[in-house]
């Protein structure tokens, strides 16, 4: 199944949910031993691996971060190459001065902003997605 592609039913389907926790990006070398069940997304960069881990985490293995995150899960199926999602609801959250950094899966998209603003940024994504119902 690869996903809805429509951008108007993927406005007006959109769940946005908070997810639990305080989430932090961090960079690591290779061969630095973080089981794997504590890490949320792998990424790998020439520069070195990206790694996103809960706060606890972080803290756990000493690891340096520099931002603290809101987890939001948009709980819809959206196909990878469906056009203008990502810009529509990062547009919503820019318009109310909310940084966003974006990981696609292959079932949802996840939203990854400031964690003082993370249930504000739910109900901006919310209110969005009902006017899009119309």
């Amino acid at each position: 199944m690869s996903g809805e592609k429509d951008l108007k039913t993927l406005l007006a389907t959109m769940k946005a949910e908070l997810q639990q926790g305080e989430f932090v990006f961090v960079s690591v070398s290779d061969g630095t031993e973080i089981p794997e069940d504590k890490i949320l997304m792998k990424f790998r960069e020439k520069e070195g691996i990206t790694l996103i881990v809960t706060k606890q985490t972080a803290v756990e293995f000493h690891l340096s971060y520099a931002y603290v995150s809101a987890w939001i899960t948009l709980k819809v199926h959206s196909a990878l190459d469906a056009v203008g999602f990502t810009a529509a609801f990062s547009n919503q959250l820019t318009s109310h001065n909310i940084s966003c950094n974006m990981v696609s899966g292959f079932y949802h998209d996840h939203i990854f902003v400031d964690v003082e603003k993370g249930e504000l940024a739910v109900r901006i994504l919310h209110d969005f997605s009902e006017s899009m119902k119309f």
